[in-house]
């Protein structure tokens, strides 16, 4: 199901076939390194992780993250969209690209077509975090105009990460 689409990219549910797109993503370094290992190192591992990550968020919050598909290219790029995560009180976004679509403007693109999602279900705040050491996701954040508002450990973690904020 096709959620926002921009000048060059389509923001849509994620399906069960994109199984193999979720594994090459949630295994490529940057993923790894800034978001951390999900496991997923076989199609049904990814089939598992669309199911209890992003579906069943659509089905909980009516949303979740979206993979964003290259209009021209007809090809997956990367994920972005909204989370409700245990242990921030407002709705997340996040955002991950395949790193040969990284610094090209993809990831702000997606972001700011997920802001207009966010406006239009009716959020009215909204978080991110990252890592310490992820500097163009922060950069990223705050061209989104989000506001660095401190430090914040999640639930079942030891990793301080930066929380940012933004009312919309």
């Amino acid at each position: 199901m096709k959620v926002i689409e921009t000048k060059r990219l389509i923001l849509r549910w994620v399906e069960f076939s994109d199984a193999e797109f979720i594994m090459k993503l949630l295994n490529e370094p940057g993923w790894l390194q800034y978001i951390g290992d999900k496991g997923i190192r076989t199609l049904d591992d990814a089939v598992d992780y669309i199911m209890n990550g992003p579906r069943a968020m659509y089905e909980r919050e009516g949303f979740g993250l979206f993979l964003t598909e290259h209009k021209e290219e007809q090809a997956p790029i990367g994920l972005c969209g909204l989370m409700k995560r245990e242990g921030l009180e407002d709705v997340d976004i996040g955002f991950a690209f395949l790193s040969s679509y990284q610094s090209k403007g993809y990831a702000f693109e997606a972001a700011t077509g997920t802001l207009e999602i966010a406006k239009k279900l009716g959020i009215k705040k909204l978080a991110a975090i990252t890592t310490k050491d992820n500097g163009s996701s922060s950069r990223l954040l705050e061209k989104l105009g989000m506001h660095f508002e401190g430090y914040v450990t999640l639930p079942n973690d030891t990793e301080e990460l930066k929380k940012y904020g933004l009312d919309i």
